[in-house]
């Protein structure tokens, strides 16, 4: 077959520069958050004007959530972002619409403080977005605004998504798992090689994330068989804003990849170049977004996501001490009258603490080299790296030693723990392999799909 090559970009979240985005509720909103607001439009205007001149593929791929909260305008202004790159580019855009894109209650923020634009309705989006592979489409799911597209005669796309009128992230019935299999059916009766698109991730980007409900297609396992038992074995994600590469083996043998792409707006902020070189070997590579005109405070691109990223981290931690029950509330923890005493307490000691310090409250012993370093700055390193991956967190370094420590002596007492699909966890082998990263590369790798 012939090699085909396409760009793959993801978690656009485009809001429109006519909507406010600013004032103290804004601000206060921003501590949160890992991802830039106002700043997107410039962003993706930057990224879209380097892939109109990017020369190594014609064919982009977009993973989903492409407004940042299903706003219409910003529907509006990112349809027309798109139509003017196909027009200007000549390449061919390929999307899956998500759970940002359709709302009925989005927000804005301006000096008076929370406003209310107007939202976009599911049944809206594909007069939205309908010219970039659902119209063209060989077989198309309208419940599901799920498609299948040739991206070139040996190649076809299976583009799929959870979100529907009415409910998000769901798991797919019989029914859907049932036209899905009968495309990837199709696609090995008529020989061609197929490769699958879904804005959610199959596999958690790391392990740790297993835990997270929200991390991964609800039902996972069901999917992956249906995919990878019937010859598609490569997949597409994003929503975690996070990059990784992961595989799995379905019980036939069948090997699943799922590779997982930052979002352009948020730390870490990436797009891929993908190969396709034959029908058993892809080669995947990362390509920064590029920097963007908006006033950075004499920040690069980077700097300034990065900087974002870190906000949300040291303001999570402080909120711990200050705003318990805000803190409970972003990590998912359900509040009780005892938390609401201990986490003022934790967080106030933490915010003063040394990695040093905190391994002996825990009766281990932190490595020389980093054990006078701040916590809370330590903490923000090793957070980021999860999302960032290639976590180097690894046995032998400084900190991948301290960390073991620590997640040896809190073993025993995590014997019992579950991911978020049921299946049995290893503590010590989940929180291993999240700080340090041991197999694929997650930014530049070449594969072997069978």
């Amino acid at each position: 077959m012939k090699p085909l090559k396409f760009y793959l970009i993801t978690d656009t979240h485009y809001y429109s520069p006519d909507l406010d985005a600013f004032g103290d509720a804004y601000e206060d909103f921003m501590d949160g958050e890992q991802k830039c607001f106002a700043e997107t439009s410039a962003i993706d205007t930057a990224a879209f004007a380097w892939l109109e001149q990017a020369e190594d593929a014609d064919i982009v791929l977009i993973a989903g959530d492409l407004s940042f909260n299903g706003e219409k305008k910003s529907n509006e202004a990112f349809s027309k972002l798109l139509h003017d790159f196909k027009e200007k580019s000549g390449k061919q855009i390929y999307v899956v619409t998500a759970g940002h894109d359709f709302n009925d209650s989005p927000f804005c923020f301006n000096d008076s403080g929370r406003g209310t634009p107007e939202g976009t309705k599911y049944s809206e989006l594909l007069g939205y977005y309908g010219d970039f592979g659902y119209k063209d489409a060989i077989a198309f799911n309208e419940e599901h605004l799920s498609y299948v597209a040739e991206l070139s005669e040996d190649v076809r796309l299976l583009v799929i998504c959870n979100d529907v009128d009415g409910e998000k992230h769901i798991a797919y019935d019989d029914e859907f798992l049932g036209w899905i299999e009968a495309q990837a059916k199709q696609a090995q009766a008529d020989g061609k090689m197929m490769i699958a698109m879904e804005h959610y991730p199959v596999l958690p980007g790391q392990p740790i994330l297993a835990l997270i409900p929200d991390a991964r297609q609800a039902e996972s396992k069901k999917l992956i068989e249906t995919l990878a038992d019937n010859g598609v074995h490569l997949i597409f994600t994003g929503h975690m804003h996070n990059q990784s590469i992961n595989v799995t083996e379905t019980a036939k043998g069948n090997k699943f990849y799922d590779v997982c792409t930052g979002s352009a707006i948020g730390w870490p902020a990436f797009m891929r170049l993908v190969t396709v070189q034959d029908e058993a070997t892809v080669q995947i590579e990362s390509i920064p977004v590029p920097d963007f005109e908006w006033d950075k405070k004499g920040l690069t691109g980077e700097e300034y996501l990065k900087a974002q990223f870190e906000r949300l981290i040291r303001t999570l931690i402080k909120r711990m001490e200050t705003d318990p029950e805000r803190f409970m509330r972003k990590v998912n923890i359900k509040p009780t009258p005892a938390l609401y005493k201990i986490f003022p307490i934790l967080g106030k000691k933490l915010s003063k603490m040394t990695v040093g310090g905190f391994a002996r409250l825990l009766l281990v012993r932190a490595d020389p080299q980093i054990k006078h370093d701040s916590f809370v700055e330590f903490a923000v390193s090793f957070v980021r790296s999860v999302f960032e991956g290639n976590q180097p967190y690894v046995e032998g370094t400084p900190g991948g030693d301290t960390l073991l420590r620590v997640f040896r002596r809190l073993a025993p007492f995590m014997k019992k723990m579950k991911g978020s699909q049921g299946e049995p966890l290893d503590f010590y082998e989940t929180m291993k392999h999240t700080v340090g990263n041991y197999g694929i590369d997650d930014y530049n790798a070449t594969r072997k799909l069978k």
